[in-house]
């Protein structure tokens, strides 16, 4: 994955919060000197709202704020929070086609929030234990990068597109919201609690197809000016993002964690349905494909 030195970041896509401090609704964590495993551990245990996915804590929170990022010519590839950047412009110019294209609306855009160790939010506080995830209340994508750490040192997904598929799955949740999908997903989740597990899977696969079917047109995104966001995008990079798929689902995480797996607690699907249902939107490039409700996901 090479990408285009030329392409212009649109950093008022980012919000960077992470010199504002944050409020941690659950302690804090602290990252390095051993926070890492303590990320992990807090992850594979409550399995809560994140490894992509959306806030579900309850209470509301003030909307976090935060500083435009400085991504100046000299040093934007060389910068993480820069190239993320310049993903989640890929994924947007994404969805400001297709989804008109496909399901008839007009996207709206959403900012990325990235903040350090915790955060507050239209949903409620959060720190990094939860992972990335999507605030519908606010409308943003919230992530501490350090998260890409234990994706490589901790769970196995070093490949650089491994960042661009989380980014891509959580604005696939922001899809959702636009359609409505996530709050229709909520109502049923209220009539029938006993089934609420299930539909929280089939949302997740669905953004994990539509992840995939992003994937299948990333090499043709542009920037505002016409040029295109990625030099170049082959096999292996996709190969990277269904290889991630496989490390954080549901039944390896509770493997890892050292229980016993357990379906009726699966909340974001199994490995291979995440590797599924990514292929499904990557290998037929329509993310009308990935209607895991109707599909019968699990």
């Amino acid at each position: 994955m090479e990408l285009n030195e030329r392409a212009d970041i649109d950093t008022s896509q980012i919000e960077d919060g992470r010199r504002s401090g944050g409020g941690g609704g659950l302690g804090g964590l602290p990252i390095g000197g051993g926070g890492l495993a303590g990320i992990v551990v807090t992850l594979v245990i409550a399995l809560v709202g994140g490894y992509f996915g959306i806030n579900t804590l309850g209470g509301g929170g003030g909307e976090s704020t935060g500083t435009q990022l400085n991504c100046s010519e000299e040093q934007k590839l060389q910068l993480l929070e820069c190239r993320n950047a310049l993903y989640v412009t890929s994924i947007q110019d994404y969805w400001t086609d297709q989804l008109p294209a496909s399901f008839g609306e007009q996207y709206v855009p959403a900012r990325t929030h990235i903040f350090s160790q915790a955060v507050n939010t239209a949903c409620g506080s959060a720190d990094s234990g939860v992972g990335p995830f999507y605030c519908p209340a606010d409308d943003k994508v919230y992530i501490d990068l350090t998260f890409y750490q234990v994706l490589s040192k901790e769970l196995g997904a070093p490949g650089e597109f491994a960042q661009p598929y989380v980014l891509a799955h959580e604005y696939g949740h922001h899809v959702q919201d636009v359609l409505g999908t996530e709050a229709e997903m909520r109502r049923r989740q209220q009539r029938d609690p006993d089934n609420a597990n299930e539909e929280s899977v089939k949302l997740e696969l669905q953004a994990d197809c539509y992840a995939g079917a992003w994937a299948n047109a990333a090499a043709n995104t542009e920037d505002k000016d016409g040029d295109k966001i990625f030099k170049s995008l082959t096999e292996q990079d996709i190969q990277q993002g269904i290889d991630t798929a496989g490390k954080i689902g549901d039944d390896a995480l509770q493997k890892r964690g050292g229980g016993e797996i357990n379906p009726e607690q699966f909340t974001h699907g199994t490995s291979a349905q995440r590797q599924q249902w990514f292929k499904v939107g990557y290998d037929s490039g329509d993310p009308k494909q990935c209607d895991t409700f109707k599909a019968g996901a699990i």
